[in-house]
């Protein structure tokens, strides 16, 4: 919105022609109008948006069940609405609806629709005042479009024949060689043995969730505390460089019987993006009084509390190097050895419990395969330290 120009504006305008000649001035004329807008216009107040309030677990939350709710927001942040829902063989179960912080993926989306494929829960989210009223999921449809294939030239032709022959070649080679140096077996696999159920896939649709802020950093990445739903989360997010450590953890994780009140709570494993800005993600419980050294750095502890903290610690030591044969329909849990750990990779508790996490360089003891063939050595910098 355009301002009158303050009077002392006015002076510097008679001040460049005292014979009372405008036409010189107009040029500092139009430069002052131009400022007093720009100066004006950079202290609007942030619009305040409303959208439609839901919650199915008004009763447990003793809140409201639906009205309407007003937004506000910060001065460089934006606002939108969402919606949240489930559906259950055809039945729209709806979770909750109100307001959403700044999130990039709501910008200048006037409708409330959900794109992904088939998650658990339905998230979508707008822009616009009850943008939110109605809601609906549309799923994106990959279009390919054909392009009309050269006709390989007898050159071409040639080489593919040829390669798939030359490398069958050398793979049998590279085989024989290795057979002739392989190392006489430590043990006897029985291949026919049922390797009992794998584990339930992590790979779930978890939105809504909304990262909080960086609680730790280290080689492999940062950890997050976030939000899912109405409860905190941790979200340890690796580099795509940094995706076999990633992998390895989450195998680790994976294997069977490895919930354990003293080793971390597992919920889920997902790539976020494409290419060169794919981040890996690792999604477990969260403790807020973080790792050990972080609580011995601010925190003195009693006797009792130094042997229950030492004494859970030992408790998900032992447990993580035990063989757990397959029981209560779980498969069978090899031996694991930890190898980096140290108190950066125990949280604790509000009960001050010892939990162990970080299994990013932990490997397994499968029956008839030697350790030392599969895995290598791993010195921490404590150990070279002492």
């Amino acid at each position: 919105m355009l301002r009158l120009l303050p009077e002392s504006s006015l002076l510097l305008l008679r001040a460049a022609d005292p014979r009372g000649n405008m036409g010189a001035a107009v040029p500092l004329t139009l430069a002052l109008l131009l400022a007093t807008f720009r100066a004006g216009s950079g202290h609007d107040e942030v619009e305040t948006r409303e959208c439609i309030y839901y919650n199915a677990n008004w009763e447990l939350e003793k809140t409201n069940q639906s009205g309407v709710e007003s937004c506000e927001g910060e001065k460089d942040k934006r606002l939108h609405c969402y919606a949240s829902w489930r559906n259950n063989s055809g039945f729209i179960e709806l979770v909750k609806k109100g307001c959403w912080l700044d999130d990039f993926n709501c910008y200048d989306r006037q409708e409330c629709i959900a794109k992904e494929e088939n998650p658990q829960v339905f998230f979508c989210c707008c822009e616009g005042n009850y943008c939110n009223k109605k809601f609906t999921h549309l799923p994106e449809v990959e279009t390919f479009d054909p392009k009309p294939q050269p006709m390989p030239s007898v050159l071409n032709i040639l080489i593919y024949s040829l390669l798939p022959i030359a490398g069958l070649s050398m793979v049998i080679l590279l085989a024989f060689w290795m057979y002739r140096h392989r190392k006489p077996p430590y043990g006897h696999v029985d291949l026919n043995e049922d390797p009992g159920p794998s584990p339930p896939s992590p790979m779930v649709g978890l939105k809504p969730l909304q990262l909080l802020e960086i609680k730790a950093r280290g080689r492999f990445g940062c950890v997050w505390k976030a939000r899912l739903l109405n409860e905190y989360v941790a979200v340890k997010i690796f580099p795509v460089q940094d995706k076999q450590s990633w992998q390895c953890e989450k195998e680790i994780f994976n294997t069977p019987g490895m919930k354990h009140e003293n080793l971390l709570e597992f919920i889920a494993a997902e790539k976020r993006g494409s290419n060169l800005e794919m981040e890996l993600w690792l999604i477990t419980a969260f403790h807020d009084k973080g790792s050990l050294t972080d609580y011995l750095k601010g925190n003195l502890v009693n006797w009792n509390e130094l042997c229950h903290i030492t004494e859970t610690m030992a408790r998900g030591l032992s447990y993580l190097h035990e063989d757990v044969p397959r029981c209560k329909g779980e498969g069978h849990k090899p031996a694991i050895a930890h190898r980096d750990f140290k108190s950066k990779n125990v949280l604790i508790r509000n009960d001050l419990t010892a939990i162990l996490a970080d299994f990013g360089l932990a490997v397994r003891f499968e029956p008839g395969k030697p350790p030392g063939d599969t895995h290598g050595q791993v010195i921490t910098c404590a150990a070279i330290n002492l």
